[in-house]
């Protein structure tokens, strides 16, 4: 497929799926905060679980939100393990348990305890000269997964995921894309990073769709992949080229006539 062809379905899919509520995702129900503390911290730890089918993702992220009363920044700044983990003792998600739950809210408790907010502490490891933002990532999860006690926390591991490990960081690409990238979809709230220093969350179905659209040669579905499809994707967007991630994503979930029309899926 040439150039023009596809830039011209890349800017198709985008547009059938920019709008609030295009397909199912995590993502919406961050739209129903109105403190950017309590979206952040939401943001995050929806971000954490977002692996498995997106029906499953969102039944428990809404239990979980019920279950601390809608207010995440609070639960959270509050909580202390002897008293609140009887609020997630029944949340099981796969293979994360309650007690890896806890542990990430109380390792979230610490970080804004010294950084006042996750903006706050990504920005601490961020700068503008770097080519993209796999630094400060490196630095944010390493920051947060200190404060947890490796030996009693069971699969927390698999929650933040680090650059150094070589994995695409679906998860916590996906969550900077919430709060860095402004539109229907992506919140916007952290003005001082560019979306242009972003990095593709690539999951199995991102990954199927650009290998259809010849989009990464690499076979290896890791980092070095995940910055290989942001370096061709930055030639249709140099400034944001991680915008075409929802409708990527979501045309392998959901069979997008646009794109079933031009490449089997």
């Amino acid at each position: 497929m040439h150039y023009n062809q596809l830039k011209k379905l890349l800017e198709e899919l985008y547009l059938s799926y920019k709008h609030k509520y295009s397909s199912k995702d995590p993502v919406w129900v961050l739209h129903g905060f109105q403190d950017k503390n309590d979206a952040e911290i939401f943001g995050l730890i929806s971000a954490a679980f977002s692996y498995g089918s997106v029906d499953q993702i969102n039944s428990f992220i809404s239990k979980l939100l019920v279950k601390i009363n809608n207010k995440p920044y609070e639960f959270t700044i509050n909580f202390q393990k002897r008293k609140d983990i009887k609020y997630l003792m029944d949340l099981y998600y796969r293979f994360n348990t309650y007690n890896d739950l806890a542990a990430l809210f109380d390792s979230l408790r610490k970080v804004l305890i010294k950084y006042s907010s996750l903006e706050n502490l990504f920005l601490s490891y961020y700068n503008s000269s770097d080519k993209n933002i796999i630094p400060a990532l490196i630095g944010f999860a390493n920051e947060i997964n200190r404060n947890v006690n490796k030996a009693n926390a069971g699969f927390y591991n698999y929650l933040i995921s680090n650059p150094v490990n070589g994995s695409t960081c679906k998860r916590m690409n996906l969550f900077l894309r919430w709060m860095v990238r402004k539109d229907e979809i992506d919140l916007g709230l952290w003005n001082k990073v560019t979306p242009a220093k972003l990095i593709m969350p690539v999951d199995v179905h991102v990954a199927r769709m650009s290998k259809k659209l010849k989009l990464a040669k690499r076979k290896s579905i890791d980092l070095k992949f995940a910055v290989e499809l942001t370096e061709t994707l930055k030639k249709f967007d140099p400034l944001d080229p991680v915008r075409f991630d929802f409708a990527l994503c979501h045309s392998g979930i959901d069979s997008n006539e646009i794109f079933k029309n031009r490449i089997a899926i």
